[in-house]
C-alpha cells in the first residue's frame, strides 16, 4: 500500500515546519504549502526528501486569493495523485485595536484564517473521501474568549471552529475533520515584557509554553484516529482555559 498523502497549508516554518517533519517521520508523503517563505520551505523540502527521495513536493500559493484555490486543489492532487490528509495550519496573525481596525484588515484576516480553509475543504473532499481522509484545523483558544486587541483575528478563528464542528456532519461518514486549539506555544514575533510574560505563565497549570512538537503530535493523532472521533477541538493550553484566559 502506498504511503498517505498529507497536504500542510503555512508548512515552511515554526509550527508548520515541525508538523511536517514529525508526519514525515511517521511515513507520510507530503505537499507542502508555502506563499512568502520560498527559502525555508525549500531547506525543508531538501532536507525531508534527503531522508525520505520524492516524499515531498512543494507547493506557493497565496491563500487569500480564494478564486485560485480550486487550481491549488488541482495542483495538490497533480502532486501523488492522492490525498488522505489536510492540515490547516497557515494563519494571519496581528494587532486590530477596536476603532482602528479596517476592511481590508478584517478582509485579510477573515480570508486566511476561515475563507481559505473553507474553500480548500470544498476543493479537496471528493478526494478525501475516496481515501476515507481526514482534515485537521488549527484553531486557537482565544476563538472561544477574544483576544486583547486581536478581536478580528479571535472571530476569525471562531468561524474556523465552528466550520470543524458544522463540516463533521457534512463530510461524515467517509471523511472526519477535527481541530486543535494552541494557548501559548511559541511567543509571538513582537516583543514582550518579561513582566507579560510571567503573567502568561502564571495563567497555565502546566507552568510552562507548550511545545510544536506537542501541536505535531496531537494533529498526528487526528490524522491516524480513532476513527469514531470527529467534530472535535482539543485544546492543547496546559489547561489555561479551564481557568480563564490571560490577555497578555
Amino acid at each position: 500500500m502506498p504511503s498517505p498523502v498529507v497536504f500542510i497549508t503555512g508548512a515552511a516554518k515554526r509550527i508548520g515546519a515541525e508538523l511536517s517533519r514529525f508526519l514525515h517521520r511517521k511515513g507520510y508523503r507530503l505537499i507542502l504549502h508555502y506563499h512568502q517563505s520560498e527559502q525555508a520551505a525549500t531547506v525543508l523540502a531538501n532536507e525531508l526528501n534527503a531522508e525520505r527521495p520524492d516524499s515531498v513536493r512543494l507547493l506557493c500559493q497565496d491563500l487569500t486569493r480564494l478564486d485560485e484555490l480550486p487550481e491549488l486543489a488541482d495542483k495538490v492532487l497533480c502532486c501523488f495523485g492522492r490525498l488522505d490528509g489536510l492540515i490547516n495550519n497557515a494563519s494571519s496573525f496581528y494587532a486590530t485595536p477596536f476603532g482602528e481596525g479596517t476592511p481590508a484588515q478584517w478582509q485579510d484576516l477573515m480570508a486566511a484564517n476561515a475563507a481559505a480553509p473553507y474553500f480548500l475543504i470544498q476543493s479537496l473532499a471528493p478526494a478525501l473521501k475516496a481515501n476515507k481522509g481526514a482534515i485537521v484545523n488549527l484553531v486557537d483558544i482565544h476563538a472561544e474568549k477574544g483576544l486583547r486587541h486581536h478581536l478580528i483575528y479571535s472571530m476569525a478563528k471562531n468561524a474556523l471552529a465552528t466550520l470543524t464542528r458544522g463540516l463533521a456532519e457534512e463530510l461524515a461518514p467517509e471523511v472526519r475533520i477535527n481541530g486543535v486549539a494552541p494557548g501559548a506555544i511559541l511567543w509571538p514575533a513582537h516583543a514582550l515584557s518579561g513582566e507579560q510574560k510571567q503573567a502568561v505563565l502564571d495563567s497555565i497549570p502546566m507552568g510552562r509554553l507548550g511545545q510544536p512538537r506537542e501541536i505535531a503530535e496531537t494533529a498526528a493523532f487526528l490524522l491516524d484516529g480513532p476513527g469514531y472521533l470527529t467534530g472535535q477541538i482539543i485544546a492543547l493550553d496546559g489547561g489555561r482555559s479551564s481557568r480563564g484566559l490571560c490577555e497578555a
